[in-house]
């Protein structure tokens, strides 16, 4: 009985492994995916490089987005290159800290505001425990991806570290992934402030896509921002019926006017974006 359950295992065991290889060496050539995940009344991104890297922007309220994760990697995939924590809210910052705890991180980038928020304590603490290596954003940068692909980050433009704004959602990381002739705006929590403040420093906002910022209330996606931008895609990651009163009409209506195809989490479920280079192509869950 032990002998046939042992050859049992090996079998199960060769099988997976034969199909690991097989995902691998028959993998067609990849170009850039983003994948808004439908994880309720939060942001949380996930982005498939043309290289293979898996970058996760933001993790939503809660354990969600492990669900999301398993629905949108291979099964034997459990490593995140690179998390980025646009700021504490835990709207945010909680689902990080649970995805900290399943999958083997190896970079973690954030501003490093002083904050109470529990997910964020939670994710800090995680990170700490884990020994990731973290990298404060103080600047403008750009993270290259390969050769083909880069993360430009916009904002904040200077350092937040150990520092509480009264206004924590115009701290957030602003970023515009480029590839080839495409690129996608993510834009976090910003509210109208940190938008005028990106157009006076003549930032490369201009984009196919945009997430529109704070769920789409009514604080942000100004008409002069939404001008510059100019983006033929928007996405909204909101809650179905939450008490937020999000998206507003307002804001629905700026991007009807600018044009815009208007994709919501609430309404489609995971919203993903794919690039060949070129073109932008979208594909919803529901």
């Amino acid at each position: 009985m032990k002998k046939r359950f042992f050859w049992l295992i090996l079998s199960i065991i060769i099988i997976l492994a034969g199909a690991t290889l097989a995902y691998y060496l028959f993998l067609p050539a990849r170009g850039l995916e983003v994948d808004f995940l439908d994880v309720g009344q939060g942001d949380a991104i996930l982005i498939k490089t043309p290289a293979g890297q898996n970058i996760l922007i933001d993790g939503g309220p809660d354990k969600t987005v492990l669900r999301r994760l398993a629905e949108n990697l291979p099964w034997f995939d459990r490593q995140l290159d690179l998390v980025i924590l646009t700021h504490p809210d835990d709207d945010h910052a909680a689902g990080l800290a649970a995805a900290a705890g399943r999958f083997k991180i190896k970079k973690f980038v954030y501003t490093a505001l002083a904050d109470e928020s529990p997910g964020y304590l939670a994710l800090l603490e995680e990170i700490k425990k884990q020994g990731i290596s973290s990298v404060i954003i103080d600047r403008p940068q750009i993270i290259s991806l390969d050769e083909t692909a880069r993360l430009e980050i916009l904002s904040p433009t200077k350092s937040f570290a150990g520092q509480a704004p009264k206004n924590i959602n115009d701290s957030s990381i602003v970023s515009r992934l480029v590839y080839g002739e495409t690129a996608v705006l993510l834009t976090g929590d910003i509210e109208t402030g940190a938008e005028e403040e990106l157009l006076a420093n003549d930032a490369p906002v201009a984009a196919r896509a945009i997430k529109i910022s704070h769920h789409g209330s009514d604080n942000g996606t100004g008409e002069a921002f939404l001008s510059v931008a100019s983006p033929g895609i928007a996405i909204i990651s909101v809650g179905a019926d939450n008490t937020f009163g999000h998206p507003s009409r307002r804001v629905l209506k700026r991007l009807e006017r600018a044009g815009a195809k208007i994709y919501r989490t609430d309404q489609d479920g995971t919203v993903k974006l794919f690039s060949d280079g070129k073109t932008l192509n979208t594909k919803t869950e529901k």
